[in-house]
């Protein structure tokens, strides 16, 4: 009796083992169809970062200067209006100044030296102000020198200021021509990498040699 017990349950188990041999697997199939490209049901697709070089932002305008985009002619107006404001208020504090120096009757002599004083220092403020906007300075270390002096002038570098905007962003033209460069040295190269697609035709096939 035991021998006719055991051989149905030897029967049972080689059954199972082959339906489960024979079963698809459908845990893998549900994975690759859950994962697609490689990438989990939900993720966000990363963007294509846009390859080239980045236009430098301008404070006040940002990349707006690159297509006079974005508000760009507002910006323009603001700026110009708002340095001349500064600069206006900035006489009148001058002139306060000025006008407590003579009540306290220093003399003559020193309002003179004060007066000379902040005329040269607007006068190289706006000078180095202006010439920033069209160039890099050659000496970094010997501008950043004359900071303090461009911070007593400060009033020659917002007229400075109001001026450049009349006809565009400060620092634009600058910019514009370092980006063009910028780029023509990315397509440059980028050409040199990759080559004329036109070069690199077909081969054309041997004829064969005559005997």
């Amino acid at each position: 009796m035991s021998e006719h017990t055991e051989r149905p349950e030897r029967t049972t188990n080689a059954t199972t083992a082959t339906d489960s041999a024979t079963a698809p697997d459908t845990t893998a199939a549900n994975g690759a169809a859950a994962t697609g490209n490689g990438t989990a049901p939900g993720t966000p697709t990363p963007a294509a970062s846009v390859p080239g070089p980045e236009p430098e932002a301008l404070p006040l305008f940002g990349t707006t200067w690159l297509r006079h985009d974005g508000g760009y002619g507002l910006r323009r107006a603001g700026a110009s209006v708002g340095s001349l404001s500064a600069a206006v208020a900035a006489c009148f504090v001058l002139r306060f100044a000025y006008q407590g120096l003579e009540i306290a009757g220093v003399g003559g002599f020193l309002d003179a030296v004060v007066v000379v004083m902040f005329a040269v220092c607007g006068a190289i403020a706006f000078r180095r102000t202006w010439e920033g906007f069209s160039r890099r300075p050659a000496d970094p270390e010997g501008d950043a020198s004359l900071r303090s002096l461009k911070m007593i002038g400060f009033v020659g570098s917002l007229l400075a200021y109001f001026v450049r905007s009349l006809t565009e962003a400060p620092g634009e033209g600058l910019r514009r021509r370092e980006y063009e460069t910028a780029v023509t040295e990315y397509e440059r190269r980028r050409a040199a990498r990759t080559g004329n697609p036109a070069s690199r035709a077909t081969p054309k096939t041997r004829r064969p040699k005559r005997r």
